[in-house]
C-alpha cells in the first residue's frame, strides 16, 4: 500500500507540476512528510529525483510546442539554478546536522511563508505592473535565490518559480510554466550530482523511489499534454488552488514537528 501510495501521490503531483510549473515536489514533499513516517532527508531526496525525472520528461515533451523557454534569459537562470541548487544543499545539510527538528521546522515555515507570499501576489497580480529584467548579472542571481531555495526545501521549484517569472520577466503564464520547468531541471540536477559525489545519499528504500521515478515520468508526460489543451486561465485557477492545499498541508505538518 506504501508504495502504491507514492506512486499516485508523484503522478496526481507531476500532472500537476508539469502543467502548472510548479514541478511537484511542492506536492509531494509536504504529503509524504505528512502521510508517511520517512526521514525528512529521505523525503527530500526521493522528492528531487522524482521532480528531476519529471522535468527531463516534460522538457522533451516541449521541443515543437509553441510556447518556448527565452534562450537568453531562461539559460542564464538556469545557470544560476545550478550553483543556486548546490549551495541550497549544503545548507540543508548544515541545518540537518544541528539535529532535532531544525530542518523540518525550517522547511515548513518557509514553505508557509513563500507560499502565503505568492498567495498575497497572485490575488494583485493584475494591479502590480511587472518588471522586464535584461541584465544577464540579475538573471543569475535570481537564478541562484530560486535554485537555492528549490534545494533546501526539497520541491524542485514551487510556486515562487512563477511569482518571479510573472513579475521580474513580464512572462505569461505557459511561458513562465516552461522556464520554471527548465530552472527546476538546472537546480534539482545540480543538487542530485552534489548529493551523490559528497556521498550524502540517505538511506532509501529501492522499490519507493523506482515507483516514484516512474509517476514522476507519466505524470510530466501527461501534465505537457494536458497543459496544450488548457488556457492560461485554467492554469491560474489550478495554480490558485495549488497554493491553498499546499498552504494548509504545510501548516499541519509545522503543528506536527511540535506535538
Amino acid at each position: 500500500m506504501e508504495i502504491l501510495f507514492s506512486f499516485l501521490i508523484c503522478l496526481l503531483a507531476t500532472t500537476i507540476g508539469g502543467i502548472s510549473g510548479v514541478g511537484g515536489g511542492v506536492i509531494i514533499k509536504p504529503v509524504l512528510d505528512a502521510t508517511s513516517g520517512m526521514p525528512v532527508a529521505t523525503v527530500s531526496f526521493l522528492s528531487g529525483c522524482t521532480v528531476l525525472a519529471m522535468t527531463i520528461t516534460s522538457m522533451l515533451r516541449s521541443r515543437g510546442g509553441e510556447v518556448k523557454v527565452e534562450p537568453r534569459r531562461g539559460t542564464l537562470l538556469a545557470i544560476g539554478a545550478a550553483v543556486g541548487g548546490v549551495v541550497g544543499k549544503e545548507l540543508f545539510e548544515l541545518v540537518r546536522a544541528s539535529g532535532g527538528s531544525a530542518v523540518s521546522v525550517a522547511q515548513q515555515v518557509m514553505m508557509i511563508v513563500l507560499t502565503l507570499g505568492v498567495l498575497v501576489y497572485t490575488l494583485n497580480r493584475p494591479r502590480i505592473a511587472a518588471k522586464d529584467v535584461k541584465n544577464p548579472a540579475a538573471c543569475v542571481t535570481i537564478g541562484l535565490v530560486l535554485g537555492l531555495l528549490s534545494a533546501f526545501l526539497g520541491i524542485g521549484g514551487g510556486p515562487i518559480n512563477l511569482a518571479v517569472l510573472y513579475y521580474f520577466f513580464s512572462m505569461d503564464t505557459k511561458t513562465a510554466a516552461l522556464n520554471s520547468l527548465y530552472i527546476i531541471l538546472f537546480s534539482q540536477g545540480a543538487s542530485f550530482l552534489n548529493t551523490i559525489l559528497r556521498g550524502t545519499v540517505p538511506e532509501f528504500q529501492w522499490p519507493v523511489l523506482i515507483v516514484m521515478v516512474i509517476g514522476g515520468i507519466v505524470g510530466g508526460t501527461l501534465g505537457r499534454s494536458i497543459s496544450k489543451r488548457l488556457s492560461n486561465s485554467g492554469v491560474d485557477r489550478l495554480f490558485f488552488w495549488l497554493l491553498i492545499a499546499i498552504t494548509g498541508i504545510s501548516c499541519y505538518n509545522l503543528v506536527r514537528c511540535f506535538v
